[in-house]
């Protein structure tokens, strides 16, 4: 290939791959509030009320390296820990909070993200 055609096919890769960029992460799948477990239900509506929380790193800056949610400034996303029973420390779920009322799960420390339906 020459230089000029090797150009060509450069510049339209890294136009595509910015137009991917550009669109954001998948849209996620949704979880309805019955569906959570009761420990989810317990932290959600700690959330609502603003607290206490039973963990000091609850309502800590969620930066959203995963770029699994959408892309919003710096200190949208808040992140709280949901129990795990059988577990001593943290465990992996957790709720993502946006603002107003946005909410995420995970189950799997932020490897995977589902939105919450229906939580106001």
């Amino acid at each position: 290939m020459n230089g000029f055609r090797q150009a060509w096919v450069g510049l339209l890769l890294a136009l595509l791959a910015g137009a991917l960029w550009a669109r954001g992460p998948a849209p996620l799948d949704t979880i309805t509030l019955d569906r959570l477990p009761p420990e989810a239900r317990a932290t959600l509506a700690l959330i609502q009320a603003g607290g206490p929380f039973p963990y000091d790193r609850d309502g800590i800056v969620f930066s959203n390296r995963e770029r699994l949610l959408p892309w919003r400034p710096r200190g949208y996303y808040r992140e709280y820990t949901v129990p795990t029973p059988g577990r001593r420390d943290r465990g992996p779920r957790r709720i993502v909070a946006g603002q107003p009322s946005e909410y995420y799960w995970t189950t799997d420390h932020y490897r995977t993200f589902v939105r919450i339906q229906g939580a106001r």
